[in-house]
C-alpha cells in the first residue's frame, strides 16, 4: 500500500486531471485513475509525472465515438 504522503498526492492529482472530464464519462475517469495508480505502484510518485500519466491516459481513453 501507499504511505501517508502518497495517498493525498494521488487524490489531488486524480482530482486535477479529472476536472475536465464529465462525471458521466465513467470509462475515461476509471482509465485515468487506473493509470495513475499503476504508475504509483511502480514507484512514480512525482506530482508532475503522475499528472502527465493521467493526462496521457485521458487523451488515449476510448470514447463512444472512436
Amino acid at each position: 500500500m501507499f504511505n501517508k504522503a502518497t495517498t493525498p498526492l494521488l487524490r489531488a492529482v486524480l482530482g486535477e486531471v479529472r476536472e475536465s472530464v464529465s462525471q458521466d464519462e465513467i470509462g475515461a475517469r476509471t482509465r485515468v485513475a487506473s493509470k495513475i495508480l499503476e504508475a504509483a505502484t511502480e514507484g512514480q510518485v512525482s506530482p508532475d509525472g503522475l499528472r502527465q500519466i493521467g493526462h496521457e491516459a485521458l487523451s488515449r481513453a476510448p470514447t463512444m465515438w472512436s
